[in-house]
């Protein structure tokens, strides 16, 4: 009989989300340069080449892909046969692993997790608890698949019971261009279909797990429904020429996954949860004899291509820029920022809007006069780093804050990834502020910038405090100027044009 023992699958989830932290996996490596090698769109190529150079150093640094280190899901298939060696329930033991993952000095990772969800929002700490799937089946082995979502991702989720005679391609065509760039193309949709409507969201982040495999799919053809569907939609939603990070090009789904089930016969249950660049998850099983093996993968997998030379960017000397010289910048335009950086994301964003209504000061240190802020919550710092992987959080979540902060403070610009909406755009264009895209996928890199880090505001936010960044030639691309063009529009419209052979003038 096959015994589990507690410590060995403790130090197996442990291991799972350290490994998946760093580690791509090969197949989205090579998938992702296929994509890159094919790319037309200068600007999502060179989005898609700072995220290849990301993974690679982060495999080689063993640091993690992105910032936000997700919410870990867990989805155990337990052998009816086998027996645990322990007092502790499953949750209570990926829990433990979990904990020590996510503390774990030599590479920490960010804990996003808070409880009181509808009230308080008290970050947990360690990223407990995790989301557990359990299904029993004959055996006695325990197959286990380990993954961490993160956010920007996760709030892209969406689901619709359509009618039994509706079109599940048209829904998803329909839906594909209202999730903006949040979740960070190029990436994968998982698609789920049938059962009731949870089981279409479960069969949906199910679909994601699977390894990336639609060009060997459309080489021997499809066998089912669910294979026709990801064909007919991996084409027709790269035609929307969406792109890497939404700035348009031929290239948004590495694949497009399918999973169905039953349903009831007046029902069509379909959800739909896109997987970002930062994709992370790992499947293993324990068969009593130990930890599990996870052999790293080899550096050979990972292309060895240069970043996009930055002889035409603008340099920006973020201590000394004006008004005027920000009116000159223009959607898509590449710019080198050095100087003084504040940070902050939604919780910091409350606390000073709270305080601007109730006509109270600023925190010392937060003038935002001129300034810029960045939209971006670091992993701690290990070693010699001055912070830890800090790539950009999805701007559209602080749109509500932004109009206040433009007229009451004089902020100046702000540093996100995806679009900006409308009632955002507008008032940037009413103050002459800007905002500006760092690449989603390549926090890594993007920290490689940043000369210092100190916390100046709201400590008790853990990592959505308020830091000042001081940074020396952060890439970063105009996504909205002054007067109010947003190259999340521009862009896409563009390469759905040329796809569709409608001649353009190229970006």
């Amino acid at each position: 009989m096959t015994v589990i023992r507690e410590e060995d699958f403790v130090t197996s989830i442990h291991d799972a989300l350290q490994y998946i932290s760093y580690y791509h996996s090969p197949d989205f490596i090579h998938a992702l340069h296929a994509a890159w090698r094919d790319e037309e769109s200068p600007a999502a190529r060179d989005a898609m080449a700072q995220i290849l150079v990301n993974s690679r150093l982060c495999a080689e640094g063993h640091r993690p892909i992105c910032q936000d280190t997700g919410i870990v899901v867990v989805f155990l298939r337990v052998g009816m046969d086998l027996r645990w060696d322990t007092s502790r329930s499953p949750q209570a033991m990926i829990d433990e692993g979990v904990r020590r993952a996510y503390l774990d000095p030599d590479n920490p990772l960010r804990a996003s997790v808070v409880d009181d969800p509808a009230g308080a929002r008290r970050n947990t700490g360690d990223n407990t608890p995790a989301v557990v799937h359990t299904e029993l089946v004959p055996g006695d082995k325990l197959e286990i698949i380990v993954a961490a979502k993160g956010g920007g991702s996760e709030n892209k989720a969406r689901f619709a019971v359509l009618n039994p005679s509706d079109s599940v391609v048209d829904w998803v065509l329909k839906t594909v261009p209202t999730l903006g760039a949040g979740w960070c193309p190029p990436g994968i949709l998982g698609i789920g279909i049938g059962g009731t409507p949870e089981k279409a969201m479960l069969l949906a982040k199910q679909s994601l797990l699977a390894p990336i495999d639609i060009q060997a799919l459309r080489q021997r053809g499809p066998a089912s429904t669910a294979e026709r569907l990801r064909l007919e939609l991996h084409d027709k939603v790269n035609a929307l020429g969406i792109g890497a990070q939404g700035l348009g090009g031929l290239t948004t789904v590495l694949d497009v996954k399918v999973l169905d089930a039953p349903t009831h016969a007046a029902s069509l249950p379909v959800a739909l949860i896109p997987n970002c660049a930062a994709t992370r998850h790992i499947h293993f099983s324990l068969d009593g004899s130990g930890p599990a093996q996870l052999p790293a993968p080899k550096l050979e997998d990972w292309p060895d291509i240069a970043l996009a030379g930055t002889e035409n960017a603008r340099r920006v000397d973020l201590d000394s820029v004006t008004p005027a010289q920000v009116r000159d910048w223009r959607p898509g335009e590449t710019l080198l920022l050095s100087g003084r950086l504040l940070t902050g994301r939604d919780a910091a964003h409350k606390k000073l809007v709270d305080l601007i209504d109730r006509g109270e000061p600023l925190p010392t240190g937060v003038d935002l006069r001129g300034r810029f802020i960045y939209y971006v919550g670091p992993v701690a710092a290990v070693r010699d780093e001055v912070v830890g992987p800090a790539g950009p959080t999805t701007a559209t979540r602080m749109d509500k804050f932004t109009d206040t902060l433009l007229e009451k403070t004089g902020l100046l610009g702000m540093i996100g990834k995806a679009e900006r909406g409308p009632e955002a755009i507008e008032s940037i264009a009413r103050h002459g502020a800007v905002y500006l895209i760092a690449t989603g996928g390549a926090a890594y890199l993007v920290s490689r910038a940043i000369r210092s880090s100190r916390v100046i505001a709201f400590p008790e936010l853990g990592m959505e405090a308020i830091h000042e960044f001081v940074v020396e030639d952060m890439p970063v691309t105009v996504a909205v100027d002054s007067r109010g063009e947003s190259v999340h529009e521009k862009g896409p419209a563009q390469w759905r044009a040329r796809i569709a052979g409608i001649p353009i003038t190229p970006q």
